[in-house]
């Protein structure tokens, strides 16, 4: 009996310690959480916003404005690597694919543990499966080495997607009125500051406009990669290379876009005012635009 006591107290003393141990390890992770990252999506609503609102609702404001924001509890890293294998295991291998490697990519997800995870897909999966995958996986990872520049620093509109930072989203349907030829658009933040990835096929560019504001206002571009141009109405065209910042006063009638051989990609940021609205107006004159090198 008193052994039994004894190996009772001790067992006990060892169940109290563990105890404090947890309790110190809980209050250390409660010190280190994470903050919750919004992720702002409109591919619902630029793809399917007229045919079918509802949807593109669900998918901008609840699959990615509430689930996907919920990364303070599973990270965009963690969440990335559930949707890809998800995709993969029912056998899309469409874009919806190549979208959630690029963001996997974006998210930290690096090209080893990217292998490793379809290698074992391959396994629960399907073969074919996990084949279709790494051919995708290889276009956003980078594998082949990319285009390199030319000395006027042209690039390839594929080569921008395969290395850009930020998402490039999807076709720029809903403002494709506005632009000639063909551009893609991601916006990046719908909070504080309005933030757009704008990228353009060689060629493309917008329609002369002006962002209209009683006070403030206005637009910035931070270009990123390729060559384009801007021009103010009555001033030349400015050739734009990745690092220029140009700022756009308000109540000025210009247009931005690719060089004629080279894709283009800027970020678009709205500057804050009074007032504010934006005014398309004619196309840039196809002559002016080709005598651009």
């Amino acid at each position: 009996m008193k052994i039994t006591k004894k190996i009772i107290v001790g067992l006990a003393a060892v169940m109290l310690m563990s105890t404090n141990l947890l309790n110190v390890e809980a209050a250390e992770m409660a010190d280190n959480t994470r903050k919750a990252v919004k992720v702002v999506q409109t591919a619902g609503r630029q793809q399917l916003g007229e045919f079918a609102p509802d949807f593109a609702r669900y998918n901008d404001d609840i699959l990615f404005g509430e689930v996907w924001s919920k990364n303070d509890v599973l990270s965009l890293h963690d969440r990335s690597i559930v949707t890809v294998s998800a995709l993969v295991a029912s056998g899309i291998t469409d874009s919806s694919l190549k979208y959630h490697l690029q963001s996997a990519k974006n998210n930290g997800v690096t090209k080893e543990e990217m292998a490793e995870i379809i290698t074992q897909l391959g396994f629960y999966g399907g073969w074919p499966k996990a084949w279709a995958a790494f051919n995708l996986a290889k276009e956003v990872y980078n594998d082949t080495p990319a285009v390199a520049k030319t000395a006027s620093g042209n690039e390839t509109l594929e080569n921008i997607m395969a290395t850009s930072l930020f998402p490039v989203g999807g076709e720029n349907v809903n403002y494709a009125q506005y632009f000639d030829g063909t551009s893609y658009l991601n916006m990046l933040s719908m909070d504080q500051v309005i933030i757009g990835n704008v990228t353009f096929e060689p060629g493309c560019r917008n329609h002369w406009h002006i962002h209209h504001a009683d006070k403030g206002g206005g637009q910035m571009l931070l270009v990123t990669a390729g060559r384009g141009y801007y021009q103010e109405w009555g001033k030349a065209p400015q050739e734009l290379k990745p690092g220029d910042v140009v700022h756009i006063p308000a109540n000025v009638k210009h247009w931005h876009g690719a060089a004629p051989n080279s894709a283009f990609q800027h970020l678009a940021i709205e500057v804050p005012g009074e007032n504010t609205s934006n005014e398309w107006c004619e196309a840039v004159d196809s002559g002016e635009y080709n005598k651009l090198k």
